[in-house]
């Protein structure tokens, strides 16, 4: 117990600190809690009259300072003068902008602050909602205040404060540059107040703050509120992954977990050496990690639920909640029970039933009530909101879900599992990094709820657990730039400032910043690679002859061999389309590949007449679903036919135990007996690849014994001289790279009639710089060539769609459209974009993305009043029907483009009529409610 002395000092402290920081004195007694360090520290610098960039993790706490910038805008100057008439009138109000990355925690933010500072005082502006816009408190969305720089609101006057909540976004390739597009020309008199997750460079990113936005305090904090303890989860044994705090700082990996694993690793490679004789392999021990029902179990018998439950698989999200299911898993009471499915009925009223089916409703709820359930971006997003609300709640324990709901509203859990460490990032499987581990555990604890998070790997034989340990202890990652001009940003910089003052903004970027301080690091990593291939290269000499020219020649075969294999993959896509196209009900086929590979009966031919045909059939293993083409490497062969009942219901599961059992009984082998030999034969027979193969046989090194062990190390010289080069371009190409970029785009702009020859903005120009979308100049461009005229509600949203959609994975050939109208206006953009890319390549721009056609039948057919279940059936994707999260993300981003062209300048009035038309024809059902919640 603290003396009278002391206590007396430290009164006498906090009456100096109050007296000094009074405004934080105030906020301070408002909170109900005492402030951290941290958020002290960067609170008074904040009421000096500083900028801040406040790093901390997730769950520290950081947006108590944005919240304290809110109260010091609507507390006012201290020294507003106070007209002598009424001495008791408040001081001048000011305004505060509190901008988030994402809509959902927009509406989480504004929510809070209502709740705090009243309705009257709060607005709220995102794409979907306009609320009390001119309230002196704003949250909206980065890009709304982006917009709002551009166009001169007057809604900017009296601006004093601006939060950029999540400021490390603007290391995001596609969004990232709107953040410093808003840093660079947020007028001086604004104090800017940067809140980011814990980021290995903030003090790089705090000069360049300085250096654009003046006196900049920078706050970091490494401590979690909430400790964290890392586990293994090997088998069905847990185990700490670090011994104490100390061996977590020094990487060291708890002993017996090292010793475990290293055991059971040994186990399996000694069964499956004991397999490899005819007749053993029954024997040798196969590893199968713990079952995820068996993982919720366990997480609750130690009292760690509510858990999140990471999968990088959508499928795999919705599968794990079935297995749980089927294992008879229940979470929740009888109260609990009841209370979730009172607020899910309340949330789902304004969906049609029919609707709900479709979206798989009853059983999503049944997961729900037993506490269960999947998070992911192919979800409706209202499901998605339950689902967070009802987690937050404490009613939902367990949640399988993507990476992206760590990105995602506010969602901590007591515990966090990791499945795997390696995630798929659209073009490849890659290891997760530092950054994203900590993104990911960071969700672990809730503060004033938990005493400690848990984070919990699960172990595979290709887990090292002392990988594990080093993404767990690097608890940073670097802050890297992705801003780079558009053509809608020239146009508004030259319209705005004029065009050598933009060229100067432009320098000014963090990107040309961090670009001109990387070029001495980039050049000694060019030295040292080019002496690394020297190495290598001696390495791959052959004493027999020149390796480099026999490696040369294995390099065309294998490039000769992929050539051929795209080329016999667009063949028998197009073979498989033709076949699935003339199946009938009853016809038995089988599925040669994929997770349905055996025999199918069709239930439902689907030769609706656009897109590919995607039979609804049932396998012999009861599973009822959609096929595509991509399922048939060979053409569906009808094997015999059975006759399927006139009113079949596939979601019964009784007829299909039925079917399924008239499908086995037909007496046909399962999988059939040819395999991929076709492809093979076609490559053997390629004159090109003979002469190639014959020349290979023929080199002097070929007779080499060492000949694979050369060839492995020329492989790495030949892919570290790949990366040398692009090192050098990137050398080269890095000083004022942003300003030589902007003078090309300016160059095209100015050839295109967007800008005139003595730098003013044209008409066009105009109409360019009021276009908000990554294809801004082809939207410009359909617009000034009538492309879009002359088309009904539903074709208009359907041609625009094809340069707002991307599909989330690479599809071989090319979708179809609805024919007439639609088709003839996507020929014309195909043709546009041909153009500008040809300008694009000659100036050596960055290629404006090709436009995707997979959305066009979707929201064409929803425009014009269809069912879902066939709009998602219509959607162009490899893995079947469109899952409704993304139709509803997409439809929304062509209801955002139809806006836009709705108030254009540049569109005909009978144009801006019609895309009023297509807007109240899209944002119907699922749209219209997802609209207004």
């Amino acid at each position: 117990m603290s003396s009278p002395a002391e206590r007396y000092a430290a009164a006498r402290r906090k009456a100096a600190q109050a007296a000094q920081f009074p405004a934080l004195d105030e906020f301070a007694l408002e909170l109900g809690f005492d402030l951290d360090d941290f958020q002290r520290e960067a609170c008074q610098s904040l009421e000096r009259g500083s900028g801040v960039l406040v790093c901390a993790p997730t769950g520290a706490g950081k947006t108590v300072v944005g919240e304290f910038a809110v109260h010091l805008a609507l507390r006012g100057r201290p020294d507003d003068p106070v007209p002598a008439a009424d001495a008791t009138t408040p001081p001048a109000r000011r305004k505060c902008f509190y901008t988030t990355p994402i809509k959902a925690l927009s509406n989480q933010k504004y929510h809070d602050l209502v709740a705090r500072y009243g309705v009257e005082q709060v607005g709220l502006l995102t794409g979907d909602n306009a609320i009390n816009g001119d309230a002196p408190v704003v949250v909206m969305t980065t890009e709304v205040l982006r917009n709002m720089l551009y166009a001169g609101s007057s809604t900017l006057q009296g601006l004093a404060y601006v939060v950029m909540d999540e400021v490390h976004y603007l290391a995001d390739r596609f969004r990232g540059g709107v953040w410093e597009e808003v840093i660079i020309h947020l007028p001086a008199s604004v104090t800017l107040v940067s809140l980011s997750a814990t980021v290995s460079n903030a003090e790089e990113f705090a000069d360049w703050l300085v250096t654009v936005r003046g006196e900049t305090a920078v706050v970091v904090s490494e401590h979690r509120p909430v400790p964290l303890w890392q586990h293994m989860l090997v088998g069905k044994r847990m185990f700490d992954l670090f011994h104490d705090a100390d061996a977590a700082r020094k990487h060291d990996v708890h002993p017996e977990l090292l010793r475990y694993t290293r055991e059971t690793a040994r186990r399996l490679e000694l069964g499956e050496g004991r397999s490899a004789g005819p007749g053993a392999g029954r024997r040798g021990p196969r590893w199968r990690g713990p079952l995820r029902p068996d993982i919720v179990d366990r997480l609750d018998r130690e009292g760690l639920l509510p858990a999140i439950l990471f999968i990088f698989s959508r499928a795999g999200c919705a599968a794990a909640v079935q297995q749980c299911l089927a294992a008879g898993l229940r979470l929740t009471s009888a109260e609990e029970r009841a209370e979730i499915r009172r607020v899910v009925e309340s949330r789902v009223t304004a969906i049609p039933g029919e609707d709900l089916s479709v979206l798989g409703y009853w059983e999503w709820l049944d997961g729900l009530e037993r506490g269960l359930a999947a998070h992911h971006a192919g979800m409706l997003p209202v499901f998605k909101e339950i689902v967070e609300e009802l987690f937050v709640r404490g009613l939902v324990k367990a949640v399988f879900a993507t990476e992206t709901l760590a990105l995602g509203i506010n969602m901590p859990a007591r515990c966090v599992v990791l499945e795997r460490l390696v995630k798929y990032n659209g073009e490849a499987h890659v290891d997760l990094t530092p950054g994203e581990y900590t993104q990911l555990t960071g969700r672990a604890g809730r503060r004033g709820i938990d005493v400690e998070g848990h984070a919990v790997v699960v172990w595979s034989p290709e887990t090292d657990p002392r990988q594990v340990a080093g993404l767990a202890s690097t608890r940073t990652y670097p802050l890297r730039s992705s801003f780079r001009p558009s053509y809608n940003m020239a146009v508004n910089l030259v319209g705005t400032v004029g065009a050598e003052p933009a060229r100067a903004l432009l320098e000014s970027s963090f990107a040309q910043f961090q670009a001109d301080r990387s070029v001495v690091g980039l050049a000694r990593q060019v030295q040292r690679n080019t002496e690394t291939i020297e190495a290598y290269g001696a390495e791959a000499a052959c004493h027999h002859g020149d390796f480099d020219e026999y490696f040369a020649l294995r390099v065309a075969i294998a490039d000769r061999e992929k050539a051929i294999a795209r080329q016999g993959q667009t063949q028998r896509k197009a073979a498989a389309v033709a076949s699935l196209e003339r199946l009938r009900v009853g016809d038995v086929i089988r599925v040669p590949s994929g997770r349905r590979a055996g025999l199918a009966v069709v239930l439902d031919p689907a030769t609706g007449g656009f897109g590919e045909p995607r039979p609804l059939v049932l396998t012999q293993d009861r599973w009822a679903g959609r096929v595509s083409p991509g399922d048939f490497t060979t053409p569906a062969e009808v094997l015999a036919r059975i006759r399927v009942p006139k009113h079949f219901n596939h979601r019964s599961p009784g007829a299909r135990r039925d079917l399924a059992a008239e499908v086995s009984g037909t007496g046909l082998d399962r999988h059939g007996g040819r395999r991929g030999g076709r492809s093979r034969q076609v490559a053997g027979e390629d004159h090109q690849i003979t002469q190639l193969r014959t020349e290979l046989r023929h080199h002097p090194c070929h007779a080499c014994p060492e000949r694979e062990e050369h060839a492995r190390w020329a492989e790495r010289r030949r892919r570290l001289e790949r990366d040398t080069e692009e090192l050098r371009e990137r050398v080269s190409g890095r000083t004022g790279s942003l300003a030589r970029t902007f003078d090309r785009i300016v160059a095209l702009l100015t050839e295109r009639g967007y800008l005139a020859r003595d730098g003013a903005v044209t008409d066009a120009g105009r109409m360019l710089g009021r276009i908000w979308t990554e294809a801004d100049l082809l939207v410009a461009e359909c617009l000034r060539r009538g492309v879009w005229n002359g088309l009904s509600p539903a074709e208009l949203a359907a041609a625009v769609s094809v340069v707002v959609f991307e599909a989330r994975r690479d599809v071989d050939e090319r979708a179809s459209l609805p024919r007439g109208p639609v088709a003839d206006a996507v020929d014309e953009t195909l043709k546009l974009w041909g153009e500008i890319e040809a300008d694009e390549a000659a100036r050596g721009l960055t290629a404006t993305r090709e436009p995707d056609l997979g959305f066009a039948w979707p929201v064409y057919r929803w425009a014009r009043g269809e069912a879902l279940a066939k709009v998602l059936g219509s959607g162009h994707e490899i893995d079947g029907e469109m899952p409704a999260g993304d139709f509803v993300r997409w439809a929304r981003q062509v209801v955002d483009l139809l806006g836009q062209i709705a108030d254009s300048g540049g569109a005909t009035t009978e144009l801006r009529s019609t895309a009023r038309q297509a807007i109240a024809a899209v944002n119907r059902g699922v749209l219209a409610y997802q609209t207004s919640a």
